[in-house]
């Protein structure tokens, strides 16, 4: 077992992400946050949680949080593993250093938009 303290700043987001070694338990200490994931059906399930409530994330699959209430948010996270992993989505693809045609292609991006994607997303 491991948790992890999260703190989001009004429009703040923890990008979407997953756990390739644990399933994750979500409870909001403060604020309001929208919360979700999506299965292998590409089905979204997401809501906004407040103060007190909790959302489970399945093992592997992507999710993410975003406040969206007025004042700051904190979350504590919970997994069933004490090496949970993580990959976050937006560095996994444009800041590993895959193909750029290949991501041209698949995202339907002119080169102008991945050199700005990849150098936000770019490790530091």
């Amino acid at each position: 077992m491991s948790l992890v303290r999260a703190d989001f700043d009004v429009g703040g987001v923890n990008v979407p992400h997953f756990h390739p070694r644990a399933t994750e338990v979500a409870v909001v200490l403060e604020g309001k946050v929208y919360s979700g994931f999506v299965d292998t059906n590409n089905q979204i399930f997401a809501k906004v949680i407040e103060k007190g409530e909790v959302m489970v994330f399945p093992r592997g699959l992507v999710h993410f949080q975003m406040n969206v209430g007025e004042i700051p948010a904190t979350i504590i996270g919970s997994f069933d593993s004490q090496n949970p992993g993580l990959m976050k989505i937006p560095s996994a693809v444009f800041g590993s250093g895959i193909k750029e045609e290949l991501l041209e292609k698949a995202f339907g991006l002119s080169p102008e938009e991945l050199v700005k994607l990849k150098k936000r997303h770019a490790p530091h």
